[in-house]
């Protein structure tokens, strides 16, 4: 069996990433209001995007896979980018959230990138 070598800061991440894929089944009604509207088939697209998350994590838990879900994150982080944008833009897509919450999170995922590529 292989070995699971983490530092707390790994450990952070992968627990961030599987309980964000898990998010997405658990609510998916968030989730799906911040999903543009041009983007087809929103419930398959927010199903995916969850489990996508969920295979990440698994992955960053094993040093020989670790390298290729560090870039996995990054993709997927800017891959999910225009939703963020979009839930700012829309007004909250009808949800009760400070604008300035919904700014924040747009630089937040640069350092989340930056936070990911430590493990490239």
């Amino acid at each position: 069996m292989q070995e699971l070598d983490w530092s707390l800061d790994l450990g952070m991440m992968i627990l961030f990433y599987a309980s964000a894929g898990l998010a997405h089944f658990l609510m998916p009604k968030f989730f799906l209001k911040i999903i543009p509207p041009y983007i087809p088939m929103p419930n398959l697209v927010n199903g995916l995007v969850g489990l996508v998350e969920m295979t990440l994590a698994l992955g960053l838990a094993f040093s020989t896979t670790r390298t290729a879900a560090a870039i996995g994150v990054v993709c997927l982080l800017l891959a999910v980018f225009p939703a963020n944008v979009y839930h700012l833009t829309s007004g909250g897509a009808g949800m009760n959230i400070p604008k300035w919450l919904l700014w924040i999170r747009l630089p937040l995922q640069g350092l989340l990138i930056f936070w990911a590529w430590q493990y490239v």
